[in-house]
């Protein structure tokens, strides 16, 4: 449905990673004054590096981090690069740069300088601004003309606030930085090391040591081969010890590299004991359990909540029903291909806000919302994974929401 009228809205957009430069490229395109608040000191999001970690917590237990990436120094693409880049601006190899199909990660952040450049954002962009509170001003009736207060601090200058009204609030914060960790007896007491992979760069501190990593995921496996290089040993610790071929060959490769089912509990001593009884006295175990969302600085009175890694209610990922348009999220689902998906919901959201295109109701948005959690549940998918569309799924939401303005 379009709308004949074309309305400029004031938007912040939080972020300035992936999602976040795409969707101020498409807000600006429609018209709208935008401005981008993104804490570090450059574009990138993810892919802006982060070689210091020490001012982190090691489990990551702060409600804000201080380190915000969680990429490793010897990271690569998974997914090659002719798939990686926005629609009208392709991820090509570039003379002089990192040439491979599967590029290193500093390919991608440049890649992102290339597109913010190309399309000149920086000027919306301020750098080195934290976001602190996110709240909706008392309007009368939910969801109609809703207008947001933005507390944003200069980290330049500690004293230095601002407080702004915005018509919209676009949160593009991504959700690789707040660690998930699992829940083992006698984790808080354990004496020794234990961190999670968000600060994990290089295997060098770990050399000589007895390992234990925890999670047999792709950052886990990923991991584990660099550690065999340099520690004494690395016991890998998984849910299933049925694993692919593919990472039996390299346990059965490597005399110092071990699975293991999951740990039991973790003894004052430093002994680490599996649920088969076996056990080892291991100098550091590295938590690579995955992420949780997190939005420490939104408060929507409760109309947005994370429940056990489920961000809702959200209508097809993007909208909260309840305060659509004027809130939205762009990135939350995973397992995807994320630069297209990114664009198709970034123009999604410009042309909601610009009035050319409408929303189905609040209820509908609802139903819609409620029978894809029934289609979970009845698949038993658990609740964790509510935000894991996948590759295929994805396809077809792109195309539904490209075929909203095409």
């Amino acid at each position: 449905m379009v709308s004949p009228l074309s309305l400029s809205k004031k938007v912040c957009v939080i972020g300035a990673g992936p999602s976040g430069l795409v969707a101020a490229r498409e807000l600006r395109k429609e018209g709208h004054s935008v401005v981008v608040l993104e804490q570090r000191h450059d574009v990138g999001g993810q892919w802006l590096y982060e070689p210091n970690v020490d001012s982190e917590d090691p489990l990551g237990k702060k409600k804000f981090l201080q380190v915000h990436s969680s990429i490793y120094a010897s990271l690569r693409l998974i997914s090659p690069r002719e798939i990686m880049g926005f629609t009208d601006f392709p991820f090509l190899v570039k003379k002089g740069r990192d040439t491979r199909r599967f590029p290193g990660h500093r390919e991608l952040w440049l890649y992102l300088k290339d597109f913010c450049e190309h399309f000149g954002l920086r000027e919306m962009i301020r750098f080195n601004t934290s976001v602190e509170y996110v709240r909706m001003l008392e309007y009368d009736e939910i969801g109609k003309d809703l207008k947001w207060m933005v507390k944003s601090r200069d980290k330049s200058s500690e004293e230095m606030v601002v407080e702004e009204v915005f018509d919209a609030v676009v949160v593009a914060t991504g959700h690789y930085s707040h660690p998930r960790l699992p829940t083992i007896k006698g984790m808080d007491t354990w004496k020794r090391k234990q961190m999670h992979s968000h600060i994990y760069r290089v295997p060098e501190p770990f050399r000589n040591e007895v390992v234990v990593v925890v999670g047999n995921s792709l950052s886990g496996q990923d991991i584990s081969m660099e550690l065999v290089e340099v520690a004494k040993e690395v016991h890998l610790s998984a849910k299933s010890l049925n694993i692919t071929e593919g990472l039996s060959k390299v346990i059965s490769k490597h005399e110092n590299l071990h699975l293991h089912p999951q740990i039991e509990t973790l003894q004052e001593d430093g002994r680490v004991v599996f649920v088969d009884g076996s056990w080892l006295i291991a100098d550091t175990i590295l938590h690579c359990t995955g992420y949780s969302y997190t939005f420490p600085f939104l408060d929507t009175k409760g109309m947005v909540a994370v429940d056990d890694d489920r961000v809702g209610p959200l209508y097809e990922h993007t909208f909260p029903p309840a305060l659509a348009p004027s809130l939205s999220f762009v990135g939350i689902p995973r397992k995807i291909i994320g630069f297209p998906f990114f664009e198709a919901q970034a123009k999604w959201i410009a042309q909601l806000l610009s009035g050319k295109r409408t929303l189905p109701s609040r209820e509908e948005m609802m139903r819609s919302i409620e029978e894809f959690y029934r289609s979970r549940d009845a698949a038993a998918i658990p609740k964790h994974y509510t935000h894991d569309i996948g590759d295929f799924e994805v396809l077809l939401l792109i195309s539904w929401i490209h075929g909203q303005f095409t």
